[in-house]
């Protein structure tokens, strides 16, 4: 029998960017400007999915080095410019690794946003862990940054 455990973890990722809440949400909303930061959806890939809406759903697959990774998202609340709540469920050559609520708020800040990213998380079986996706969190927001910045 497989040894089974979930690890809970929370934690909250926070950045101000000198754009507009708009701009930044837009960054998150539209899969052409997503995945100059984020790297998916993939448009080569016939399976991947992303419909930015409330009960819509964003699915991505990949593969780095020898593992396949799938990406499943309900998108769960959307508040234009203002939040989005989404739950999502990771998978690593085909075992689920986690299970995560996931929420994004725009705050105005002078003539730029404050970005507050929390996610809840179930991390399953050893296979992931809070602090392995607090860190993709985190390169991910500075993606996002230096997106913004470029564009």
């Amino acid at each position: 029998m497989t040894d089974r455990s979930i690890v809970h973890g929370t934690f909250t990722v926070e950045r101000t960017f000198s754009h507009a809440p708009a701009k930044v949400f837009l960054a998150w909303s539209n899969p052409e400007h997503k995945r100059q930061w984020f790297g998916s959806p993939d448009p080569a890939n016939p399976t991947n999915v992303f419909e930015f809406k409330v009960g819509g759903r964003e699915y991505n697959a990949a593969t780095m080095g020898n593992d396949a990774f799938t990406f499943d998202v309900r998108y769960q609340d959307i508040v234009p410019d203002n939040r989005i709540v989404y739950t999502y469920e990771m998978t690593m050559n085909g075992k689920r690794i986690s299970v995560s609520l996931a929420t994004v708020e725009l705050f105005t800040a002078g003539a730029g946003t404050r970005m507050v990213v929390r996610e809840d998380g179930a991390f399953l079986d050893g296979l992931d862990q809070p602090k392995q996706r607090e860190d993709g969190t985190n390169y991910l927001m500075d993606q996002l940054g230096a997106y913004l910045d470029r564009s």
